[in-house]
């Protein structure tokens, strides 16, 4: 009996190997976490903000707590890809997925994100860019313990399927969704049309999803660089901040009830009323 477990067993491995089978994330080799961080690109942030975000990444991939936090994990690597987007139309992978380990690997990644030009588009659909971002998962050289899309923007919403619905999906596939929220807020021009003066709140009911699942605010453009630091540590840690205590959701507690999680097409279509149909 012994005998023939091990025919069927080295039968089974051989059907494998010869089919090409993998693991659920595509790749063969072992991860603690496979990241996406889906970056928006849309013409609301000023050229400033946006090579803000660029260093805030960069510098937190050269950052040594950022390795030590990934050779703390059960495996000590993670695999990761940065993504930008905007409306229905732009999710380009900028830097593709990668594994890191040592710190060689965590510079290359930061020296070939600092190398790339940042792109720029109309319109917002982060519903768009976590479809999208979770349909990257298949190409990954690694399986991960835990799959999380980053989604960071300045913006609800306002193009491509309603957010929830898009949200859901991806979450019932077992991707974690977390964001950072940019409210830096404007003092007029085009733009202010869509501000919501509490982004996080928005994000917390419409865009993040999965088990400890968090928004970060960046209210300030000083703060970019120590959100996305502090934000990738939770992740690749598995933490989330706590509610009661943390900076980074002072607003949170701001009002009751569910965000409408269409504000964002809503202000769209108003300001189509208001102007006639037309955009600049």
């Amino acid at each position: 009996m012994d005998g023939l477990k091990c025919l069927i067993a080295t039968l089974l491995i051989a059907f494998l190997a010869a089919s090409g089978m993998q693991g659920p994330a595509g790749g063969t080799e072992t991860v603690d976490l496979e990241l996406v961080l889906a970056v928006d690109v849309s013409l609301s942030m000023d050229d400033d903000e946006q090579r803000l975000q660029r260093d805030g990444y960069v510098a937190a991939f050269r950052d040594p707590s950022i390795l030590n936090a990934i050779k703390s994990g059960a495996h000590g690597r993670i695999a990761v890809t940065y993504v930008e987007w905007a409306g229905s139309r732009l999710q380009s992978v900028v830097v593709p997925w990668q594994v890191i380990e040592t710190s060689e690997d965590a510079h290359a990644f930061a020296e070939a994100l600092a190398g790339k030009p940042i792109g720029r588009a109309l319109m917002t659909s982060i519903s768009e860019a976590v479809l999208s971002s979770s349909r990257l998962f298949a190409a990954s050289p690694a399986r991960g313990l835990r799959r999380v899309i980053d989604v960071s923007g300045d913006g609800p919403n306002n193009t491509g399927p309603p957010v929830e619905l898009a949200r859901d999906r991806v979450v019932a596939s077992g991707i974690v969704i977390n964001g950072l929220a940019i409210d830096l807020g404007r003092s007029g021009g085009l733009y202010s049309y869509f501000d919501l003066p509490d982004l996080d709140r928005y994000y917390e009911d419409c865009v993040v999803g999965g088990a400890g699942a968090f928004v970060l605010p960046v209210r300030d453009k000083r703060e970019f660089a120590a959100a996305i630091r502090q934000k990738l540590l939770l992740e690749i840690a598995g933490l989330a901040p706590r509610r009661a205590s943390s900076l980074w959701r002072t607003q949170y507690v701001k009002g009751t009830g569910k965000y409408d999680c269409l504000i964002g097409e809503k202000l769209w279509q108003q300001y189509q009323r208001d102007r006639g149909g037309d955009w600049p």
